[in-house]
C-alpha cells in the first residue's frame, strides 16, 4: 500500500471497521503501518506531517482494540498462554481464563465445577493448594456470535512450574529437593479425591512451585472428572505421560493422577536418585489402575517412612531456581 492512498483510507475511516476491515485487520494494520512509518515517508513536509498524523491516529486506534471488556473485566494482551486457553491479567491477583476455541466450554466448565467441588468439600488448611474460582460466566461475541465460558481465577506470585524447574536443573534435582514437593503434590491429590475429583492431567507445566515458602499449587482443572468416570480429553502432545486407562477411555480414579504426579517427580530426580524412592515411585505406576494406591494421604505417609529411612528426621533444605 502507498503513503498516499493509506492517508486516504485513515482520513475517510469512521470505524474500526471501515480502517481494519472485517476480515484480516491484523494484515490490514500491518500494511497501514509500513506505509505510514516515519521512517519510510516522503522527504515532503507537508505529507510527513499528515502521514504522521495518520500513523498516530492508526496505532492508537489499534492499541485501543486490544483492550476488550468481558463481563466486568477489562483485558489486555495476555499474561499466559494454557493448553486450550488464553489467561488476561485482570488485576487484583487474577487471572481471566479465556478459551481460544468454543468447542472448550465444557473443558471449561469442567475446571469450574471442580474447584467449586474442591472448595465446598474439601479440607479448608489445603485450599490454598489449587486455585480459588472468583468467577465464572459466558460472554457471546457480538461480532460472531460465538459464546465462550470464561474462568476467573485468583493467582499468587513467584510461581514457577516444573518445566522451568527441570530447565533449571538440566543434570536433575537431589531428591531430598524433589521430596518436598512430591509430599506437597500428594496432599493436593488426597484433597481432590476425598472430594470426588481426579484431576487428569498432571503433568509438569501444571503443578507449580513456590522455591521459598516450598508452596505447590496445582493447575488447570479443565481436564478434570468425577472419580469413576472417563478423563474427557487429553493435553495435546503429552500423550506418552497418560497411564494406560485414560488412553483407552477407561474409568479414572485417585490412581490415575498418582501415576503421572509420580512421573513428574521421578523426571526431575538426577542419577544419583535412591533406588529405594524409584522403587517406590514405580509401585505408584502399574499398567494396571486396581493395582495402583488409590489413597493419596495415605500414599504420603508411606513415603515419608522411605524418606526417614533414608535421610532421617525432616528439615528444611532451601531450594533456589538458580542453582
Amino acid at each position: 500500500m502507498r503513503t498516499a492512498a493509506a492517508i486516504r483510507l485513515v482520513t475517510a475511516a469512521r470505524t474500526d471497521a471501515d480502517l481494519f476491515g472485517a476480515d484480516q485487520p491484523a494484515r490490514r494494520y500491518r500494511e497501514l503501518v509500513a506505509a505510514l512509518h516515519p521512517d519510510r515517508l516522503p522527504t515532503d513536509p507537508a505529507v510527513r506531517a499528515e502521514a504522521t498524523e495518520a500513523f498516530i491516529h492508526v496505532t492508537t486506534r489499534w492499541q485501543a482494540r486490544q483492550v476488550t471488556v468481558l463481563g466486568d473485566y477489562r483485558l489486555g494482551p495476555p499474561a499466559h498462554s494454557g493448553d486450550l486457553a488464553d489467561l488476561y491479567d485482570v488485576g487484583d491477583d487474577r487471572l481471566l481464563k479465556l478459551p481460544r476455541r468454543p468447542t472448550d466450554n465444557d473443558l471449561v466448565a469442567r475446571e469450574a465445577h471442580a474447584l467449586r467441588t474442591i472448595a465446598e468439600r474439601g479440607d479448608p488448611r489445603y485450599l490454598p493448594y489449587v486455585p480459588r474460582l472468583v468467577d465464572d460466566f459466558r460472554h457471546r461475541d457480538v461480532a460472531t456470535g460465538a459464546e465462550r465460558r470464561i474462568n476467573v481465577l485468583a493467582t499468587a506470585p513467584g510461581l514457577h512450574d516444573l518445566d522451568e524447574v527441570r530447565r533449571a536443573y538440566p543434570d536433575g534435582l537431589d531428591a531430598r529437593d524433589v521430596a518436598w514437593m512430591w509430599r506437597r503434590l500428594l496432599v493436593v491429590l488426597g484433597l481432590a479425591h476425598r472430594a470426588g475429583v481426579v484431576h487428569g492431567a498432571v503433568l509438569p507445566r501444571h503443578v507449580l512451585i513456590e522455591p521459598d515458602a516450598h508452596g505447590v499449587v496445582l493447575i488447570d482443572w479443565c481436564f478434570s472428572a468425577p472419580v469413576g468416570s472417563t478423563i474427557p480429553a487429553l493435553v495435546p502432545g503429552q500423550e506418552d505421560w497418560y497411564p494406560p486407562e485414560v488412553l483407552k477411555k477407561l474409568s479414572s480414579g485417585p490412581g490415575t493422577d498418582i501415576a503421572m504426579a509420580s512421573r513428574c517427580m521421578t523426571s526431575l530426580m538426577n542419577r544419583q536418585a535412591p533406588r529405594e524412592l524409584l522403587n517406590f515411585a514405580h509401585g505408584c505406576r502399574q499398567r494396571s489402575l486396581d493395582a495402583r494406591p488409590d489413597d493419596a494421604w495415605r500414599l504420603l505417609r508411606e513415603l515419608d517412612q522411605v524418606l526417614d529411612r533414608l535421610y532421617g528426621p525432616r528439615t528444611f533444605r532451601p531450594f533456589t531456581l538458580t542453582p
